[in-house]
């Protein structure tokens, strides 16, 4: 896959099926647009591209964190291998400025080459979200190009959003957050040395402190798996500050893993969390949070028993 990031930097003069989002979490809905871009590649020969804004610049400029189910390296990896082309398009006042109408022209015409275009029902786009599905049927003959519009996928009575996904995520519900998303909600980064109290104390832990644009479940206690080295170690893990072992107020996933014994200090990891188990809780005495701990690690092997086997 052609990882690109920029208008500028998009230079095939090829014919394209392209679908455009957000894509924040690349969801179960997310996914029919692209399926969809597949087929038509797979049937007119084009090139399949995935069109997502990069809505940072939008937060930097307002002066908050984005706060995603993903982050866009996220995205990338889960994209990978799966469209031709993933272009990233910074959601600044260029694009924020611009006609509907000339972002018809100027970007998915002259700039793309799209000769299938697939967008969701609410898809708006261009200055004060004046495109929409109409506006696109309507300049589909003008331009040469052929439109589909998907319906949204459901969960229960709701369609899926990245909205819906957000709610479930703050919640810690974790088993709706991933049969929205369609995989288990995942977390990326780079595992750092810590105090090693848990090696000490018998149960060796992993810490990955996330990216600060990740949205994160509520603080507490999670059945999880971790991947290293290309190898999937189920295991439970703590989202949140250590506040009985630290005072630091910096964000950790600290995972113990149940079947790993090896060193993997400066190693990029995959962490999917399940199932929300209890709340961070500052305990009284090591000893507490040692018979705690003990508690959790049973509980998470008979978890493991009968589900996500990796």
């Amino acid at each position: 896959m052609d990882y690109i990031r920029g208008l500028e930097a998009y230079q095939d003069s090829r014919e394209a099926a392209i679908t455009l989002g957000k894509f924040d979490g690349v969801h179960r809905g997310h996914q029919k647009l692209i399926k969809k871009v597949c087929q038509l590649k797979a049937k007119k020969g084009v090139r399949s591209v995935v069109f997502a804004f990069d809505m940072n610049p939008l937060y930097e400029k307002l002066g908050k964190s984005r706060e995603g189910i993903m982050s866009n390296e996220e995205r990338r990896c889960l994209l990978d291998e799966k469209v031709d082309v993933l272009l990233e398009c910074p959601f600044s006042e260029d694009v924020t400025s611009m006609s509907a109408e000339d972002f018809i022209r100027k970007i998915l015409i002259e700039k793309i080459h799209a000769r299938y275009i697939v967008i969701g029902t609410d898809f708006h786009f261009g200055h004060d979200k004046r495109g929409d599905a109409k506006m696109l049927a309507e300049y589909a003959d003008v331009y040469g190009y052929e439109l589909f519009v998907i319906e949204k996928e459901m969960y229960g009575k709701r369609e899926i959003s990245s909205s819906y996904v957000r709610e479930e995520l703050r919640k810690g519900n974790m088993e709706a957050v991933n049969d929205m998303l369609g995989y288990a909600y995942t977390v990326r980064g780079k595992v750092e040395h810590g105090r090693q109290l848990g090696r000490k104390l018998g149960f060796p832990t992993l810490n990955v402190h996330p990216s600060r644009d990740k949205l994160l479940p509520p603080n507490g206690v999670y059945l999880d798996s971790v991947r290293i080295d290309g190898i999937w170690y189920n295991g439970i893990g703590n989202v949140g500050f250590k506040p009985t072992v630290s005072d630091e107020n910096r964000m950790l996933i600290e995972s113990n893993l149940l079947d790993y014994s090896g060193d993997a200090y400066g190693k990029e990891v995959e962490i999917q969390l399940y199932h929300f188990k209890r709340p961070e809780q500052k305990f009284e005495s090591i000893e507490m949070m040692k018979a705690q701990i003990d508690q959790d690690i049973a509980y998470a092997k008979e978890f493991f028993r009968y589900h996500h086997k990796k």
